[in-house]
């Protein structure tokens, strides 16, 4: 994995296809099944308490700057995120950089509105809404330059996204708070979601199949917590979700698993206690790997063995 070629980061969402094959249909390749229920389970920390309210700030069209039919909402960019809306006849897409680093997204072209993490930390962002013209290329709509200063550095990981959307009327949100009901401490509340979502969601090969040459693929938690199926990228934004909205910071990471570089979705979790079971160990006040298509499917041609992580683009 070393000597692969740096990608450029405009091609965050090019990779969207390469995940899709990455998780796409296969059948099993290893000695790994679906794994159930922790047979045992330890967690430690501080009591838990639910939050009173689901943080899930919304676009506020009063506070947008505006532009050729396209919007652009900084004015919760102190609480990790950003907001873009566009009219078009033609596809568009959301830039998010800040220096040499960043991020590419498809906007919908009816003025719905994206809601985009600061994922790269504070800073001098630029944000740039861009309607595509011929082919690949795209001509810039509308420009906000911001300075950002993020109040705490674990906000973007506590905020609905486009990969992980939700709000305080989502079925996932009311799932995710009748697990955790009973926690004890932070890492109860993780172990309780992490386990239904591992025992209640199973690999969906035929969608795989169905996505495999898509791109621009976005994932509905809400949808994955009905019908209980899903790719890789369905499991780690049902994940983020849930979690997320329970005031546990969760990172959707997209990258690449042994064997063979394959393209994978998973997640990053971050509490203020620790939870040790068969399948993941998580500590105190770190980042710790949760994988939750592994440890529902067990060993695929498409999963991965559960080894050989390379984080790529952090949502």
């Amino acid at each position: 994995m070393a000597n692969r070629p740096r990608l450029r980061p405009w091609l965050c969402l090019l990779l969207v296809a390469a995940l899709l094959a990455g998780c796409g249909s296969a059948s099993s390749s290893g000695s790994g099944s679906p794994p159930h229920a922790e047979a045992s389970s330890e967690t430690s920390g501080p009591a838990y308490t639910l939050p009173e309210q689901v943080c899930a700030p919304v676009y506020d069209a009063s506070s947008a700057q505006t532009q050729n039919g396209a919007t652009i909402d900084v004015s919760r960019a102190p609480e990790g995120v950003v907001f873009a809306t566009v009219t078009s006849s033609a596809r568009c897409k959301f830039q998010v950089a800040r220096g040499d680093e960043g991020y590419n997204y498809d906007i919908p072209s009816d003025g719905t509105p994206i809601c985009v993490p600061l994922n790269l930390g504070s800073g001098e962002y630029r944000f740039r809404v861009m309607h595509n013209v011929e082919g690949t290329s795209y001509v810039e709509l509308m420009r906000v330059e911001q300075t950002v200063e993020l109040t705490d550095g674990l906000l973007p990981y506590l905020q609905p996204g486009v990969f992980c959307d939700y709000d305080a009327d989502s079925a996932c949100v009311a799932k995710a708070r009748e697990l955790a009901a009973g926690a004890e401490n932070s890492g109860d509340a993780l172990a309780a979601v992490v386990t239904w979502v591992v025992d209640n969601v199973t690999y969906d090969e035929d969608k795989a199949r169905a996505l495999a040459d898509a791109t621009g693929y976005v994932p509905d938690p809400d949808e994955t917590l009905s019908s209980r199926t899903g790719i890789c990228f369905d499991y780690a934004s049902l994940t983020s979700a849930m979690l997320r909205s329970l005031g546990i910071p969760c990172q959707l990471v997209t990258g690449y698993v042994d064997p063979g570089d394959l393209y994978h979705a998973w997640n990053m979790v971050y509490i203020d206690g620790t939870w040790h079971s068969v399948r993941f160990t998580v500590e105190a006040d770190t980042w710790a790997r949760v994988d939750t298509t592994f440890a529902a499917s067990g060993s695929l041609d498409t999963v991965g063995s559960g080894t050989g992580y390379e984080d790529r683009y952090v949502y």
